[in-house]
């Protein structure tokens, strides 16, 4: 049976105090399902795709004064320090960097604010729901409690169905230098991991931001059936500044021509995936800049209209796509970027767009079979269901006095 679905791409603005509280974040994950209502439809099913790492400001949540910091570095050591009952012995049992520790030592609760939220979204609004992706732990499930995985912390995207109910995860593979140690310390995950997940809104892949430009992701796809790319993204820098990434970051071009070897590419030329939602968030966090152009994409006879990102010529092969905040000729973008990016103290800080993209697409039936779950889809599954409880909070003071202790020895050792 043929599939008609509809597909809705969110361009949401966040800001550091969407994530100072529960209420704060829910309300901030709320107003993208809210943008989105409009476009929701009754008569077919209808997938929302959110943005990546719209969890990880979470560190955030209880420390309101640290969205009042002026960068994210310094708000990072001083949460570390104000926390060190528990991220100093996550830092010496489980052997990672501050960065990593500090996400670890509110992990879970933030990971079920995070997945609980999600799900009462995708139930309230009936849709299916890619979450966007979130810094989260590797979980399993051991006798009705949840244990996670020892150091691990991956960039990772959750899909629901319409009943709140999971029907798959993928991880990140290829991070970017700010993923990576120096910034936020995050897990790679692993390529063979990587699998299709048939739905009525699409046989449905997931290459978060970095894996869509990267052929080795891009063919496990295309080999396992994917027909919808999902392609949840968080670029952070100016859109009209220049970016060079791994394998060759000395190879400098503009982030939109960079983009357009992302989903675009991918629809425009292969013979297997079909269409393309990469939606992307703007906004400036502390120092941090985030901005793009959000897109659906899908084959040139789908879209023959020419469309462009800005610093690009018009193309086919756009379904839909987020106008940038401004048209012009190359200098006067550069300079406007500029202009909202952090601590650019122009009148235009911070004056990013944000959109709402939708398409209706169609899709044979779907001849592929379900993957089986993963030990930590079934535990990510007790957690959305409330079939696991969570662990009890550690004590914290004996196991930060023991670790300062095995620090001191450590250090008398040295010197010896």
């Amino acid at each position: 049976m043929t599939r008609h679905f509809r597909v809705i791409a969110v361009q949401p603005k966040w800001h550091p105090h969407d994530f100072t509280s529960d209420g704060a974040f829910r309300a901030w994950m709320r107003a993208q399902l809210d943008m989105a209502r409009p476009h929701i439809r009754r008569d077919r099913p209808t997938l929302v795709v959110l943005t990546e790492l719209n969890a990880m400001p979470l560190i955030l949540r209880g420390a309101s004064w640290a969205a009042r910091l002026r960068t994210f570095s310094q708000a990072g050591t001083l949460l570390f320090l104000a926390r060190l009952p528990g991220t100093l012995p996550l830092l010496l049992r489980e052997r990672v960097s501050p960065a990593r520790a500090l996400q670890l030592d509110g992990t879970w609760a933030n990971t079920a604010l995070y997945l609980h939220t999600c799900r009462a979204l995708a139930r309230e609004y009936g849709v299916y729901l890619c979450c966007g992706s979130a810094p989260l732990p590797r979980l399993a499930l051991s006798e009705g409690r949840l244990t996670r995985e020892s150091g691990t912390l991956t960039n990772q995207t959750v899909i629901l169905d319409p009943q709140g109910d999971l029907i798959g995860v993928t991880d990140k593979v290829h991070l970017t230098p700010d993923e990576q140690q120096g910034g936020l310390d995050l897990t790679p995950g692993h390529l063979e991991d990587l699998r299709v997940f048939p739905t009525p809104v699409g046989d449905l892949g997931v290459a978060i931001s970095l894996d869509a430009f990267r052929a080795d992701v891009i063919g496990r796809l295309e080999a396992q059936g994917c027909t919808v790319l999902l392609q949840p993204d968080a670029n952070g820098s100016a859109w009209t500044a220049q970016e060079g990434l791994p394998p060759d970051p000395a190879h400098l071009r503009d982030q939109p021509v960079a983009w357009l070897e992302s989903s675009h590419q991918v629809t425009t030329t292969s013979a297997q995936i079909r269409y393309a939602v990469n939606p992307m968030v703007v906004g400036n966090l502390l120092d941090l800049t985030f901005d793009g152009q959000s897109a659906i994409t899908g084959r040139p006879e789908d879209a023959p209209t020419p469309r462009h990102y800005v610093l690009t010529d018009p193309r086919p092969g756009f379904i839909a796509l987020t106008p940038w905040v401004e048209e012009g000729d190359p200098d006067t973008l550069r300079r406007t970027g500029e202009h909202l990016a952090a601590h650019s103290g122009h009148p235009r800080e911070n004056a990013y767009r944000t959109d709402v993209l939708h398409a209706d697409l169609t899709l044979p039936a779907s001849r592929l079979p379900q993957p089986p779950r993963t030990p930590h889809e079934n535990a990510v599954q007790a957690l959305l269901s409330g079939e696991a409880t969570l662990p009890a909070a550690p004590r914290r003071w004996p196991a930060v006095i023991a670790a300062l202790l095995l620090t001191v020895l450590a250090v008398r050792r040295r010197k010896r």
